[in-house]
């Protein structure tokens, strides 16, 4: 509890309820204009026109990313990949871990400014609400005037807007699970599936209440994200800073001809902070790092006649007069992690294979001797091909000195969407049970090769039952 918190508990009047948790009031940031707002536009409208666009794109006839649960497909970028591939997703969700804490380390929080998901669509309906609404003071007067025609009109115009642009968000959403060509034309003939039409619902209200509603408090009570970023923070991190050796003692903007620091008390730089913090303050959790307080700072200190950059990214060394350091400890050793990552990665997608497949031994029988002498084990193959089309294999199989076996069948066809299980035969020479030289148990390697594209092959091992005695 802090020294003013504490103040108040003990002036509080005897018997009035203690309150754990203060009702925040709504905020309503004005717009900022310059040049870091510039940026937040173009990332916001590339990253919504990605996340809106991409389900609708194809390659070879497949949309570029789906994920097809169904039959457990997963199509990114023209890469199909199988439960199998767990471990290229979690390099490639390791590697995205690493990339933000790099990022973190170089450049502070700048994810959550500019690129965060809750960020760029609280930014969306931002836009919605000012088209509707008005700028702040507009909104702010909106809020305290009683519910008439215009109150209606407009909040009611605004929260239908809303509503859509949510339901496309959902929908948008469900479309990497359902393909968008056939989601979107479903929903307007009324046969969209019931699960569809559910996620797409929940992701949509989701977004509205999120992006709509919560907003600067999601980010205050619900992201984690700004719990252990300071972990990642050195003297060196980019933060957004108020120079308070500069701005300090501040001047009343009212009185003229005051004198003190280059900070006017304008409080421009608190109106437009969508979170509403008070970056004169010092850094504060809460900041995303949007920079639209730098924005309206500079913006008054060019109608003032004054420098730029009372309010300014900078770094704690930098505010002591040192150098910044790009290149440090820190930094390089997420750089090193990274990279590793990366090659990681690279390496995982250059063996990457579309034909897999496993041979399991038939646990009912351990061996059959043939009336010619041969000796038979049974398995059963599952195999895994991650291709659309249809694939024609032939089988193999030898002993470790090169000794070949019969096998049955020599050739089959795997079909998209078959269950890839087969049974097959393999059959040692009539030598090999009376062969002392031979194991009771030798090793076998099947392999497998497509007939139409003989580079594309793989190979098992396993273990053969040759009745041999020792």
């Amino acid at each position: 509890m802090s020294v003013d918190d504490k103040a108040t508990f003990e002036r509080r009047p005897a018997g009035e309820p203690v309150l754990m948790y203060q009702a925040s009031t709504r905020i309503q940031p004005r717009a900022a204009h310059g040049r870091f707002a510039r940026l937040r536009v173009i990332a916001t409208v590339a990253l919504l026109g990605l996340y809106y666009g991409l389900p609708w794109l194809q390659w070879n006839g497949q949309p570029l990313v789906l994920f097809d649960l169904p039959h457990r497909r997963f199509h990114v970028f023209g890469l199909t990949l199988v439960p199998q591939d767990l471990p290229l997703l979690t390099a490639l969700l390791l590697l995205a871990a690493l990339t933000l804490f790099l990022f973190t380390s170089l450049a502070g929080r700048l994810w959550c400014g500019y690129a965060c998901p809750q960020t760029v669509w609280t930014e969306a309906f931002l836009w919605i609400e000012q088209a509707f609404e008005g700028d702040r003071h507009q909104r702010l007067k909106l809020d305290h005037a009683p519910w008439q025609r215009d109150k209606l009109l407009r909040r009611g115009g605004k929260h239908v807007v809303w509503a859509l642009f949510g339901l496309l968000t959902g929908l948008s959403f469900v479309a990497y699970f359902v393909p968008a060509r056939t989601l979107f034309p479903s929903l307007l003939d009324g046969s969209i599936g019931g699960w569809a039409l559910f996620w797409s619902l929940f992701y949509g209200f989701a977004t509205w209440g999120n992006a709509g509603f919560m907003r600067e408090q999601v980010c205050k009570y619900m992201c984690p994200y700004a719990r252990f970023q300071s972990a990642m923070f050195d003297r060196d991190t980019l933060v957004i800073a108020y120079d308070e050796q500069r701005g300090e003692p501040r001047k009343d903007a009212r009185a003229k001809g005051s004198r003190g620091g280059d900070c006017v008390s304008c409080t421009l730089c608190v109106q437009v902070c969508p979170v509403g913090i008070d970056i004169r303050d010092g850094l504060q959790y809460e900041c995303i790092a949007c920079a639209a307080c730098v924005d309206a700072c500079d913006s008054v200190m060019d109608s003032i006649g004054q420098p730029r950059g009372l309010i300014r990214y900078t770094s704690a060394n930098q505010d002591a007069g040192q150098p910044f350091r790009l290149l440090r400890p820190r930094t390089l050793g997420y750089g090193v992690v990274w990279l590793a990552a990366c090659a990681g990665l690279l390496t995982l997608l250059a063996m990457h294979s579309p034909l897999r497949f496993d041979v399991l031994r038939d646990r009912h029988a351990l061996y059959r001797e043939l009336a010619s002498g041969e000796v038979e084990n049974v398995y059963t193959l599952k195999l895994s091909d991650s291709s659309p089309d249809t694939h024609h294999y032939r089988l193999s199989a030898r002993f470790a000195d090169g000794e070949s076996l019969a096998i049955s069948p020599q050739t089959f066809t795997h079909r998209a969407g078959d269950a890839g299980i087969a049974t097959i035969a393999l059959r040692a020479g009539a030598t090999v049970a009376g062969n002392p030289s031979r194991h009771p148990v030798e090793t076998v390697a099947i392999e497998l090769q497509d007939v139409d594209e003989p580079d594309v092959r793989a190979r098992r091992n396993a273990r053969f039952l040759t009745g041999a005695r020792p």
